[in-house]
């Protein structure tokens, strides 16, 4: 599928502010949850990335134990 910079930027857009229903391009979806639609940015992200020939950005988080 092809997926648009507007679409990305719309989901971005809903996730910055807490918001699950997205319009975009006269389409509107509604998302289950927060992590759904971040999952969805990261697909697109990586997708978007791939088709031109980059690689997505890598992203981690770091965790730390008492041992």
């Amino acid at each position: 599928m092809a997926w648009t910079q507007t679409e990305l930027d719309a989901l971005k857009k809903a996730y910055a502010s807490g918001v699950l229903r997205v319009s975009y391009e006269g389409k509107s979806v509604q998302y289950d949850d927060a992590d759904v639609l971040l999952r969805r940015i990261r697909v697109i992200e990586q997708e978007i990335a791939a088709s031109s020939g980059q690689t997505a950005p890598r992203r981690s988080f770091a965790s730390f134990s008492k041992g």
